[in-house]
């Protein structure tokens, strides 16, 4: 006896089971055109997106298997979109993409870049500059403008008693006498030496400014260079010049030229 022959499907069946495949194969279809769009977007940035990307088709794709094993079906084309995402994702990662930073990580500064505390648009603080140091003052000054000596100290003569106690600057009459250093001053009269100045210095050392015509400053405190009188020919004198000495406090007259050089001046 031949076996019973399998049992057909009938019409009925055969048209459902035809609407049920169109139905997955489009369910599948559109799945994959997204799946693909999402790639699309995702793959240029994937540096950021590329994991997280991946981690959502994953989720996506096995969300479908385990509704189309419950539903008893699996369709060919979904499962194998869903491997092809899948792989391609992982290619992308594997591709060497950087990890995305860290909200903890420390903001790098610009190269060059300089902190600075001042305000923009501030001006520029300018260096202080150096107050130029005044010239120092000289320890002495000339007794009269013009360098040159005549006589000089210690000549004999039959002008003096002795030997000359000074030295002498040829100069014309009138010209001006000036104080050689700051001082006390005070004036008189003498048979020999006519009408005089004299400066008392601040460590008792006395000038005498003598055969002078007139008086400008009679007594009283004067600044070194002011004028004090004016060249004369008054008492022993042979005409206009300016006789100056000096005198250490509680001794004669000494040399002055060695005095002025001294200080730092030289007179002739």
């Amino acid at each position: 006896m031949a076996p019973d022959a399998a049992a057909r499907p009938t019409r009925a069946e055969l048209r459902l089971a035809a609407r049920e495949q169109s139905r997955a194969q489009r369910r599948g279809a559109a799945k994959a055109a997204t799946r693909t769009a999402l790639l699309r977007v995702a793959l240029p940035s994937v540096a950021a997106l590329g994991v997280a990307a991946a981690a959502a088709i994953t989720v996506q794709g096995e969300a479908d298997q385990q509704r189309a094993q419950a539903s008893g079906q699996v369709p060919q084309a979904a499962a194998e979109d869903t491997a092809t995402a899948q792989a391609a994702a992982a290619r992308a990662v594997a591709a060497g993409a950087p990890a995305q930073a860290s909200r903890g990580d420390a903001r790098q500064p610009l190269a060059g870049a300089q902190p600075t505390d001042a305000p923009a648009g501030a001006p520029t603080a300018q260096p202080t500059a150096e107050p130029t140091p005044e010239p120092a003052k000289p320890k002495v000054a000339m007794p009269v403008a013009r360098h040159g000596l005549g006589e000089l100290f210690g000549e004999a003569g039959t002008h003096w008693a002795n030997r000359h106690t000074g030295i002498d600057f040829p100069v014309d009459g009138g010209s001006e006498v000036y104080a050689v250093t700051d001082g006390t001053l005070r004036t008189q009269w003498n048979p020999f030496y006519g009408y005089m100045t004299i400066i008392k210095m601040p460590d008792g050392t006395e000038a005498w400014y003598c055969h002078l015509r007139a008086y400008k400053v009679r007594k009283g405190p004067v600044k070194q260079g002011d004028v004090i009188a004016f060249v004369g020919s008054s008492g022993n004198s042979t005409g206009p010049h300016l006789h100056f000495e000096i005198r250490p406090p509680g001794s004669g007259p000494i040399d002055p030229l060695p005095w002025f050089l001294s200080n730092g001046l030289d007179p002739r």
